[in-house]
């Protein structure tokens, strides 16, 4: 079994231990699904022998149907549905947590059994499992967008090596390797198209099912489905580092980070528990020594119906059911947060930071002018092309795109490095040789010509052994739905959005007056950005979201409140370092991230002022003996089901429309 594979089964939901009796054992192997039949077997059984013996007993009344016989026929429709809670109260105290849901049911329901109310001892155990039912069906819907995308991973790849085609598990294809994909195959492994073109449905990454057509030299991720031809592709990255293994991975985790409210409600059920147990003897035994007409059987009455209204399901079910609703729900806009705690935070932003390029322009640049000094022109660029190839920003990747035919390997290339916010240096062929920024220039003390500073396009500055050698202009553009994002943001409350980008300040404003931020700023380093960050959060009334896509992002995604990364363009250590990943790297999901947040956010609230409310109400009217048994079981298993039913309404919404 992949790796994958198991840490999904490692962490999937029990849910008659997790979401129920609150054990410390929660999360278990998923067993096998049991038949539909033989699911709905122990009610069906109960349910039938429940309504014929209330029929005996108020319609028909025969004489027969009295003392040990209906005693023994509302056994006989008690036990189907009691001997699973049994079992699974006797595996809490295994876990030595005796104070659960289903030891209230257990001691309410025999109480009843005792006192002769054999109907209501078997209602509440009846509707209790309806409701547990009820429950496990709302969780499988909730988990359904994120439990598809362990079914997108292949098992095999077909690779070729010396002219023939293998079949070969994905984790036995090196880096290197060309592996094909024929008409509806899904690709098993991250890499780069050989092909001319190829169209790919893209749905299992970004959540968008319209067909993405993917040209020669482009990127092909894992689960990406090949739809019309043959393709080859040359594999880029190992099976356990492919994007979709991230993904997973960061999808699967997410179930585990539990939100504040989410580890208050379990804390709270464990101390309100045994609390319930405690104030439930003092309604039977106080009276006792307080009230002349004491009757033990009507006192033991009211102290079950008051144990059956405690029952806290209806948190410790709905609130985790909101929140794993919230993710999948996201999931199927395309994007993932890495755990409930984040739609918490996310959902109190009130100030956006958005990184320019890859994240509100497209990062895809074009050379759009060469200008040379000295040497001649083609030999200035072909010293560039060597440089920008150990480089992975996208200007680099644009200027050898220009120069198909400079070949890097033709060069010596040596001691390359990388300046986040100024460029590359590194020695090609013996000399020494600069590509960047105007600060870069500066910082080596390279006279460059300062007609360069009027430019309002991205500039590349080339330098050779110290000298100015020349320039290249890079254009970009802003991404389609830029402005929309922006607008959408401030329509959901966002006081402020910020745009900082290390560009030159001239090109950040024009981006900034297209997509109408409320602030810009340019030729930002990456601790300029940590500042503004920084500036912002000493404000206490801030919560801070960053977007951004690239390496040097990383440092203001770590600081900020949430980090949201761009995750189909963006930079391994800035999806690895975020909070929330966008698979589509549209802006305009930013948004929507907020709109998912806030929704699951009110629903939880909502559910807590909900269940908490009538319960108390009908506690406080069983502990006076007005509420019987029947309210008891409305207040808790109807309470129940319709908090469940408010959960899942986070995975009907459409916020594409919102």
């Amino acid at each position: 079994m992949s790796r994958i594979k198991k840490l999904a089964k490692e962490n999937d939901y029990n849910c008659d231990d997790d979401s129920c009796c609150g054990c410390e054992k929660s999360r278990t192997a998923v067993l096998p699904e049991k038949p539909i039949w033989e699911k709905y077997l122990p009610v069906t059984v109960t349910s039938f022998l429940f309504i014929l013996g209330i029929l005996l007993d108020s319609l028909v009344k025969p004489t027969f149907f009295n003392g040990t016989t209906r005693l023994a026929w509302y056994i006989a429709a008690y036990l189907p549905v009691a001997l699973p809670a049994f079992r699974h109260a006797g595996s809490a105290m295994a876990q030595k947590n005796f104070f659960n849901e289903f030891t209230l049911m257990i001691v309410a329901t025999l109480g009843a059994f005792f006192i002769g109310e054999y109907p209501e001892g078997v209602a509440v155990m009846l509707f209790y499992t309806v409701g547990d039912l009820f429950q496990k069906s709302a969780v499988h819907k909730a988990r359904r967008n994120i439990q598809t995308l362990l079914d997108v991973r292949p098992d095999t790849a077909t690779v070729v090596r010396n002219g023939l085609t293998y079949t070969v598990s994905p984790e036995e294809v090196s880096i290197g390797e060309t592996i094909q994909a024929k008409a509806g195959e899904k690709i098993p492994l991250d890499g780069t198209l050989l092909s001319p073109r190829g169209s790919f449905n893209t749905s299992a990454l970004t959540g968008e099912s319209v067909p993405r057509t993917i040209r020669k030299g482009e990127t092909v991720l894992a689960g990406m489905v090949n739809l019309d031809r043959v393709v080859e592709v040359r594999v880029e990255k190992a099976y356990a580092d492919s994007s979709l293994s991230r993904v997973l991975e960061m999808v699967q985790e997410a179930t585990s980070r539990k939100a504040k409210t989410e580890l208050f409600i379990r804390s709270f059920a464990r101390v309100y528990t045994p609390i319930v147990f405690a104030l439930a003897l003092a309604i039977t035994v106080i009276p006792f020594f307080i009230v002349s007409d004491y009757i033990f059987a009507d006192w033991l009455y009211r102290a079950l119906v008051f144990l059956v209204i405690s029952c806290p399901c209806a948190l410790v079910i709905s609130v985790p059911l909101s929140y794993f609703g919230g993710i999948g729900a996201a999931s199927r806009n395309g994007i993932l947060f890495k755990g409930a705690n984040y739609i918490d935070i996310i959902a109190k932003a009130n100030t956006v930071v958005i990184d320019k390029t890859g994240t509100l322009t497209e990062g895809v640049f074009q050379v759009q002018k060469i200008e040379s000094v000295y040497p001649e022109k083609e030999k200035m660029a072909g010293y560039a092309v060597a440089l920008e190839s150990k480089s992975n920003h996208p200007v680099a990747k644009a200027i050898l795109e220009h120069f198909p035919k400079i070949v890097p390997e033709n060069y010596r290339i040596e001691d390359v490095k990388e300046i986040a916010g100024h460029g590359m240096s590194g020695l090609v062929d013996g000399h020494t040789v600069l590509a960047g920024n105007t600060r870069l220039m500066r910082m080596h003390d390279v006279q460059y010509d300062p007609g360069v500073d009027d430019i309002r396009e991205s500039v590349v500055l080339v330098a050779i052994d110290q000298q100015y050698a020349g320039y290249l202009v890079i254009a970009d553009e802003v991404k389609a739905d830029a402005a929309s994002a922006i607008q959408r943001l401030k329509q959901l409350g966002i006081h402020t959005t910020v745009m900082l980008s290390g560009d030159t300040s001239s090109i950040v404003q024009e981006v900034a007056a297209k997509v109408n931020v409320d602030k810009a700023y340019g030729d930002l380093l990456p601790e300029d950005k940590v500042k503004y960050i920084e500036e912002l959060k000493k404000e206490s009334s801030n919560v801070v979201a960053f977007v951004g896509d690239g390496i040097n992002d990383a440092p203001a995604l770590a600081l900020s409140d949430v980090g949201i990364a761009m995750g189909g363009m963006g930079s391994d250590a800035a999806i690895e370092i975020a909070d929330v990943v966008i698979q589509t790297d549209q802006p305009s999901k930013i948004a929507t991230a907020i709109q998912v947040a806030r929704s699951t956010r009110a629903i939880v609230i909502q559910n807590i002022v909900f269940a908490l409310g009538v319960k108390f109400l009908i506690m406080l009217l069983g502990a006076f003996g007005i509420a019987s048994m029947w309210e008891a079981v409305f207040a808790d298993v109807g309470v129940s089901l319709i908090a469940i039913l408010n959960a899942v309404r986070i995975l009907r919404k459409d916020f594409t429309k919102s």
